[in-house]
């Protein structure tokens, strides 16, 4: 009888505190979604924004050069490369090594 006046009691606690929880939770959600559509709030958002697209905009032409630059230079080393191995193979040296 005790285990069922506690399983009971756990019950209605349960409910009753999910009750309160859901109404708390309301309260907290519409709070949260007032501040959020605040004015200020989405004039703060707007410039977050704002700077993220520029900031990309840099960083994305930055990273382009940068790569650009290194396939012109890698470019260049395997050219220099192969006119050595052409070089040595016109005079007959040993090419296997590279």
């Amino acid at each position: 009888m005790k285990k069922l006046t506690a399983l009971v009691a756990l019950g209605v606690g349960y409910v009753l505190g999910a009750r309160a929880g859901r109404k708390r939770y309301d309260q907290i959600a519409a709070q949260a979604n007032k501040l959020w559509h605040n004015p200020k709030v989405e004039e703060r958002k707007a410039q977050a924004a704002d700077l993220a697209k520029q900031t990309a905009g840099t960083a994305g032409t930055a990273a382009y050069e940068k790569a650009k630059d290194a396939a012109t230079h890698a470019a260049a080393a395997a050219k220099t490369k192969a006119d050595e191995l052409t070089h040595r193979h016109a005079a007959g040296e040993e090419t296997a090594q590279i």
